[in-house]
């Protein structure tokens, strides 16, 4: 992850010059540039073609959007951009700015979050954390198919996990699953899934 601008951005200058741009979110006013790679796309689209498969078995009323940005009320400069988000299209009509701009503001209509970990790890495992926690978002899962996060968030040795966050009053428990493991979503009881399904070839 680089910083790609010593400027300081508001949120309306990052939605005009860089909304449409996937490669880029702001957090605190920092242009951050996500610098993704194939695999790590690789890892979001089977993570998101699997969920949706789901969501299509379940007759659920959510969808994976292409594009999309959250807005966290309580920060001003900040315009977070997920791999993957899974909204509730019954509480669209809530969201002032969807009309206009794929921009999310209320933690309601999020069901979940899926952050694919590359070399901005640091923001995934602690601020994200605290932002999506403060949203009230149910779920967050980080795909760290690499084995990048510190030790503190994925023990030692490092190697590839899969972390499912539940939102728990206004904190996150966290249950981490490894090679081999099929992950427990209290979002989706049934979800057959495991890190070995959405690895990169």
């Amino acid at each position: 992850m680089t910083y790609a601008s010593a400027k300081v951005l508001s949120f309306e200058e990052f939605v005009t010059h860089y909304g449409d741009d996937s490669r880029y979110e702001l957090i605190d006013g920092e242009l951050r540039d996500m610098e993704p790679t194939g695999p790590h796309e690789a890892v979001a689209g089977k993570v998101a073609g699997r969920l949706y498969f789901e969501i299509l078995r379940l007759k659920l009323p959510w969808f994976i959007p292409k594009n999309c940005l959250i807005k966290p009320p309580a920060a001003e400069a900040t315009a977070l951009r997920p791999d993957v988000i899974v909204l509730d299209e019954d509480k669209l009509p809530q969201e002032p700015l969807w009309q206009r701009e794929p921009i999310i503001t209320n933690g309601s209509t999020i069901k979940l979050v899926v952050e694919v970990i590359s070399s901005n790890w640091q923001d995934d495992y602690a601020r994200k954390i605290e932002e999506y926690a403060l949203l009230g978002i149910p779920e967050y899962w980080l795909v760290d198919f690499r084995g990048l996060g510190g030790t503190a968030f994925i023990g030692k040795p490092k190697q590839p996990a899969f972390t499912i966050c539940q939102l728990n009053g206004d904190e996150y428990q966290h249950q981490q699953y490894r090679l081999k493991q099929t992950i427990s979503s209290p979002l989706f009881p049934e979800f057959q899934l495991s890190l070995d399904n959405v690895l990169p070839r």
